[in-house]
């Protein structure tokens, strides 16, 4: 279903490049975008391409409500890496969120944006589909680099996508490192990199990294992704495979991406 999109959007930005590429093509096509920054890592690039810049702790529920409110926003997107140590540390939470936070059975990451999603479309203010401006970060099916698979190679990539689709229907997380057909690392609370840190280290060499959508995927939050820091991550740790699922998985800079693949002896492709 389409959406009439506003000409003023809300920006809900976490870390990393992807908020900022949104913002930039928001901008590019015309739209006035406000941001509310919940990090700090790219504070002065978002400022290049918003009208305002915001920053708010992810707890202050109450403040983010009342700047979309006062700035008259009624279409949001959450992008970017929110840690899900704060949930943890419940630094700065207001009373608001604290009260949200115990009325879920699971503090997974499904149940937490469901319950953000509802009390911003409460508030008349509609959550979008992550990849709206950004569609064209989306890959297709096939290798994208120079490298091509080896045979075990494949079927590790075969096994790990059925395992990271389990592991995404029950909102564990959505990557896997595998090598020889042996589960290295799933992921959790502690995200890709430290994953990836993690099962490459005990695969020693040669670890290949799955990375999926959950089998339900709620396109307002959570779209799969991948970058640079990804591929500097594996070469750190020797991984030297990287999967993704096509057309539900984001890589941002995707040409500096495949030629660090290929300067690598990496391989990384869609399936």
């Amino acid at each position: 279903m389409s959406v009439m999109l506003e000409s003023k959007q809300g920006l809900i930005a976490g870390d990393g490049i992807l908020p900022v590429k949104m913002a930039q093509y928001a901008k590019e096509n015309g739209f006035d975008v406000v941001c509310i920054s919940l990090a700090n890592d790219n504070v002065t690039q978002l400022k290049k391409y918003c009208s305002k810049v915001y920053s708010c702790h992810p707890g202050e529920i109450n403040k983010i409500e009342k700047i979309l409110m006062e700035e008259e926003i009624k279409q949001i997107t959450f992008l970017g890496k929110v840690h899900k140590r704060v949930l943890l540390q419940l630094y700065k939470f207001d009373a608001r969120a604290i009260e949200l936070l115990k009325t879920v059975k699971r503090l997974n990451d499904d149940e937490v944006m469901l319950l953000i999603v509802n009390e911003f479309e409460k508030a008349g203010i509609k959550v979008l589909d992550q990849t709206i401006f950004i569609k064209n970060l989306m890959i297709p099916a096939g290798v994208l680099g120079n490298n091509k698979p080896t045979a075990e190679q494949l079927e590790d990539v075969n096994y790990g996508f059925w395992l990271a689709k389990k592991m995404g229907g029950v909102d564990v997380g959505q990557s896997v490192v595998i090598k020889d057909k042996m589960i290295m690392a799933v992921e959790a609370i502690e995200g890709t990199d430290a994953c990836i840190k993690r099962g490459a280290k005990l695969a020693k060499k040669n670890a290949s990294v799955i990375k999926v959508s959950k089998p339900e995927q709620d396109k307002r939050f959570d779209i799969p992704a991948v970058g640079l820091r990804t591929l500097k991550t594996m070469k750190r740790y020797k991984a030297s495979l990287l999967a993704v699922e096509a057309n539900e998985t984001i890589i941002v800079d995707q040409e500096k991406v495949v030629k660090f693949a290929d300067e690598n002896n990496m391989v990384i492709m869609a399936v």
